[in-house]
């Protein structure tokens, strides 16, 4: 009974001083002019597909959210529905759909909704009929924003990106 209260202190001291603890001063920067430009579109990357045919990057499509969401816009459906088709005519291609964020927002935060929007697009691929060993998801969150200050901008990084990773 002892070393179960001594437990319990020490995990109660433990807790404490973890949110007690001095965090460094929020330094704000003055807002930073917007700087409006398009999207990075990945380096084109050619595989071998089915046939000799070659697929690249820009044969999959990256899909957007609204702000705070990831549930799947109309739109954003009938691109996944042409990223699965082009999935299932080259079954040996590999996926790894990368979920990111505006800036707005913790990292943790951003981290778990960029894996749940990952996941809702991977989920709707599945319900398609691509085969889930062929896509791996990965969350960066707002590790890859812009650092923008105006909603044209922050629209671009709330997105799943859809990357040939093997054939």
């Amino acid at each position: 009974m002892r070393k179960a209260s001594i437990l319990l202190v020490g995990f109660l001291v433990l807790v404490l001083l973890t949110f007690c603890a001095k965090k460094p001063p929020v330094v704000e920067e003055k807002p930073k002019p917007p700087e409006v430009t398009q999207p990075e579109q990945p380096p084109e990357i050619p595989k071998e597909g089915v046939e000799g045919k070659l697929v690249t990057q820009k044969d999959l499509q990256p899909i957007y959210f609204n702000f705070d969401k990831y549930d799947l816009r109309p739109g954003d459906r009938e691109i996944l529905n042409l990223n699965a088709k082009v999935l299932k005519e080259n079954p040996n291609v590999k996926i790894r759909i990368e979920g990111n964020c505006d800036e707005r927002g913790t990292v943790e935060y951003n981290l778990a909704l960029g894996d749940r929007r990952a996941r809702a697009a991977m989920d709707y691929l599945v319900n398609l009929g691509v085969t889930p060993g062929r896509i791996s998801i990965i969350s960066y969150g707002k590790e890859r924003c812009k650092h923008c200050y105006n909603e044209e901008c922050w629209s671009k990084d709330r997105r799943d990106d859809f990357m040939i990773v093997s054939q």
